[in-house]
């Protein structure tokens, strides 16, 4: 028998002109920051398994459901989820808890939206 997944209620955080729905463990400020990015068609449910443990090992883990997803925003363009859009959303949260940095980790879908941001989240090329 698995045991229960004690998973986070969320936030919802406004960025880049739109809310992510937000699930955190860990604490702010106490360690560097890890941004979970899902895949499709997951949500960030789906890092459920590893939050907490990262949580433990000193990291403030933040797992966004991208926009569009779960409870996140659903702008109606298809423009609004190209990946310039994804990226931002990103270096959003970042801003929003004031961090310059962080690791990011990525699974299918999300690993791309990771590739793709890391340079615009470690340049500090923010909009």
């Amino acid at each position: 028998m698995s045991e229960p997944i004690d998973f986070p209620e969320p936030s919802m955080i406004a960025v880049n002109g739109i809310e992510l729905e937000v699930f955190e463990a860990g604490q702010e400020n106490a360690g560097k920051p890890i941004v979970l990015c899902h895949g499709w068609p997951e949500l960030a449910f789906s890092w459920r398994h590893q939050m907490g443990a990262l949580a433990a090992a000193g990291y403030h883990v933040i797992a966004p459901n991208q926009r569009g997803y779960g409870n996140s925003s659903r702008p109606a363009e298809v423009s609004d989820y190209d990946i310039v859009h994804l990226c931002d959303d990103h270096v959003g949260l970042l801003d929003h808890f004031g961090y310059e940095d962080a690791a990011f980790v990525g699974h299918d879908w999300g690993a791309n939206v990771v590739w793709s941001a890391a340079p615009r989240v470690h340049r500090g090329d923010r909009r």
